[in-house]
């Protein structure tokens, strides 16, 4: 038996592949209901019902999905170049602390405080991740390792921030900051529901990063570095700008994830601001085969099976862990899927 690579990888194929790869990763999880006493039929419409039965149910399915979207845009950016930021929790919450430092005290209006505030956090996330990327770069330490630990030295910063020099006192001894001015909220695109425009910036970003990527000489670079780094540099690349250029977008779009979900959806900062939204934006990221527009996709499935699974948690006493498995064998399918469409297995 061996491994050679198809001649031809059509779109079609590959989308039909992780159509098949997310059917089978859903069968595999209704032997789970199953299993546990309910009928998978009444335990998946339940699902479905609860993320898309309502206005409310909609609503929180795009909000639950918009920090994955630039999440997961950070996770497809870095992986397209072969820097494997495992740092989107980290960069996630130094986003969302610049949007506390810089939108609690100003006199700026809306029009001009939202949009500075996400760059600023971009800049914060952008410029944080450049410290693994250059240990990489220039000492080859493996990235994996500092952007992953980098996230728990955030996070315990963050605890200190909220315990300490940050903690409002109006907040009844509850470790959280103070809130950003009102000019700094997102609008709400529903009344009564918390859907914002953050959801409008992630599609808007998802949109972007897929022209840059395939429209710009610099996208061309990435693609080019992450496919071969030797090629690239003998044909004139600056591979090591490629990195460092890879690792200010990817840092800064997880920032804005932060960014987003604390103007739009809490308005103050705690220490679970994020239920790991970093680390899912890379699920999110792979179930999109590393393209733009399927991360909104993607996004929106993952956000899904969360939302439903609450629902169909408290309709049928099925423990809503049944998200977190079928994500999981959900993106274990699609990396077989996306093998298959790569290679083929031959006699010989």
């Amino acid at each position: 038996m061996r491994i050679e690579p198809r001649e031809n990888q059509s779109l079609g194929r590959l989308i039909l592949a992780l159509f098949l790869a997310v059917a089978a990763a859903l069968s595999v999880c209704s032997l789970l209901i199953l299993w546990s006493g309910a009928s998978p039929v009444q335990g998946w419409l339940l699902m479905v019902k609860g993320a898309l039965g309502s206005k409310f149910a909609i609503s929180e399915t795009l909000t639950r999905a918009t920090p994955l979207i630039f999440t997961g845009l950070a996770a497809a950016v870095a992986f397209k170049a072969k820097l494997w930021n495992i740092g989107g929790e980290g960069q996630f919450y130094l986003g969302a602390c610049m949007a506390i430092l810089l939108g609690t005290d100003t006199g700026l209006s809306a029009w001009a405080l939202i949009p500075w505030l996400f760059v600023a956090g971009a800049l914060a996330g952008g410029l944080f991740l450049l410290v693994p990327t250059l240990l990489k770069t220039h000492m080859n330490v493996d990235e994996v390792v500092t952007t992953l630990l980098l996230n728990f030295v955030v996070l315990l910063f963050v605890n200190w921030l909220v315990f300490g020099p940050w903690k409002d006192p109006m907040s009844m001894g509850w470790p959280q900051s103070a809130p950003v001015v009102d000019a700094a909220a997102l609008p709400v695109l529903l009344a009564k529901t918390r859907l914002h425009l953050g959801f409008v910036l992630g599609v808007g970003a998802a949109v972007l990063v897929w022209l840059f990527m395939e429209r710009t000489v610099w996208g061309f670079e990435i693609r080019a570095v992450g496919h071969n780094p030797n090629a690239s540099r003998f044909a004139g690349m600056p591979v090591n700008a490629v990195i460092v250029r890879t690792a200010l977008i990817s840092g800064g779009l997880a920032a804005m994830a932060g960014v987003s979900e604390l103007l739009g959806v809490k308005g103050y900062l705690t220490t679970d601001l994020s239920p790991g939204f970093g680390y899912t934006g890379i699920v999110v990221a792979m179930l999109a085969a590393l393209h733009p527009l399927g991360v909104v996709a993607s996004a929106l499935f993952v956000a899904m099976i969360y939302i439903g699974a609450d629902s169909m948690s408290r309709a049928i006493n099925i423990s809503n862990y049944i998200a977190d498995v079928t994500t999981a064998v959900s993106l274990l399918a699609v990396l077989c899927a996306l093998f298959f469409t790569k290679y083929r297995i031959r006699r010989g």
